[in-house]
């Protein structure tokens, strides 16, 4: 909603989204949560496998670089 703030009174995008003002104001400022760090630290190493294969590699693999490094988390991920 701040993105759009300069457009469109908050009152009136907290109706129409169906959320409170005091809610909104509660989700921007809390701490990232564990899947969106897990996520950005993911998106990391899929770039640097990437632009390590000089952008040749396509997500196959990039994917079987990522399970040879091991880390976890790609044991429980659905096949790309």
């Amino acid at each position: 909603m701040s993105a759009n703030q300069a457009d469109f009174p908050i009152a009136a995008m907290a109706r129409v989204l169906g959320v409170s003002k005091a809610g909104d104001s509660a989700w921007a400022s809390r701490e990232p949560s564990a899947r969106v760090l897990a996520d950005a630290a993911l998106l990391k190493r899929i770039r640097t496998v990437h632009l390590g294969s000089h952008e040749t590699y396509g997500a196959p693999r990039v994917r079987a670089d990522l399970h040879e490094q091991g880390g976890g988390i790609l044991e429980s991920a659905s096949p790309v």
